[in-house]
């Protein structure tokens, strides 16, 4: 499945995901075969930043 390429609908679907499979978001993107510095790069640029203690971008 391709992951969407808005940053405020890919913010809230990586966040949905994490939670919902209690994952990191290493794991996510390993799991999906992601980019996790691109994913990550782009979400920044979006003003999201990763908290990987709560694990989800705020």
């Amino acid at each position: 499945m391709a992951i969407p390429n808005d940053p405020f609908i890919l913010f809230s679907y990586v966040n949905t995901c994490l939670r919902d499979q209690g994952i990191t978001l290493e794991e996510f993107c390993k799991a999906n075969g992601i980019d996790m510095d691109a994913l990550t790069e782009k979400l920044r640029a979006a003003g999201f930043t990763y908290d990987a203690e709560q694990r989800k971008f705020r």
